[in-house]
């Protein structure tokens, strides 16, 4: 499903991919693959998706078929027109992170509520953070993806709240208003830690404003989410 996304997603922008350095060499852009190939591609893999997870239970193919529309008809038009993309990127980007929970328990409820609203908050600082020191290859293809437009005070105290509100949201399941979602003190502990590692990154583009700093922060973010779910899951199995 993801795939597929991509896939819509690089059809519609073919002609700005051809325009920035990062995604010049992309399939399409770069000759290798036609228009017409590549959404027989999408197609299979939309229909292949939508089927298997239907086969799991109908909520996840609902959700998923969601994403995807939401990605595709929303999301990539915007980018060209508004940084609230970002923000409306979010909810089919979060979606993933929930949709386990859903797969495996065909019930939509707190649980996947809340690692649905962890992803949501999460991903405004790690796209803010491409954004920056990807500010003018985007600006090549016409893309508004930070939320005051400039790399300026701005957007790095957004970027920081935005942290904050991420790290309170991974830290709701220890106070056991989750269900049977939850987190054993010691957990919490540990994402309390690499919370304040994003923070502190996310304070350090604050006050230096470089690429540099913005790339760090992305790849930090990157660790965090990775290391938040393994936490989640070892708390769980080995408590």
């Amino acid at each position: 499903m993801v795939g597929a996304s991509n896939v819509y997603n690089q059809i519609i922008e073919r002609d700005l991919d051809a325009l920035m350095d990062r995604t010049k060499d992309r399939p399409i852009p770069a000759g290798r693959m036609g228009v017409t190939s590549a959404f027989v591609l999408a197609s299979i893999l939309t229909l292949a998706g939508i089927a298997l997870l239907y086969i799991i239970n109908p909520k996840t193919a609902l959700f998923g078929a969601i994403s995807i529309f939401m990605y595709v008809s929303l999301y990539t038009p915007l980018k060209t027109k508004t940084p609230l993309a970002v923000f409306v990127g979010a909810f089919p980007g979060a979606i993933p992170f929930m949709l386990g929970w859903v797969a495996a328990t065909n019930d939509f409820g707190i649980e996947p509520g809340t690692l649905f609203m962890i992803q949501f908050f999460w991903q405004f600082p790690h796209f803010w953070a491409i954004g920056w020191f990807l500010f003018e290859d985007y600006k090549k293809g016409g893309f508004f993806m930070l939320p005051n437009g400039k790399r300026d005070n701005g957007t790095a105290i957004q970027i920081i709240l935005y942290c904050i509100w991420t790290v309170l949201a991974s830290l709701v399941p220890a106070v056991g208003v989750t269900g049977s979602l939850y987190l054993s003190p010691f957990a919490a502990v540990l994402i309390a830690g690499i919370g304040v590692w994003l923070i502190y990154y996310a304070a350090r583009l604050y006050k230096l404003k470089t690429d540099k700093a913005a790339r760090q922060l992305m790849l930090v973010s990157v660790s965090y989410i990775t290391l938040l779910q393994i936490i989640y899951v070892l708390d769980k199995f080995l408590r």
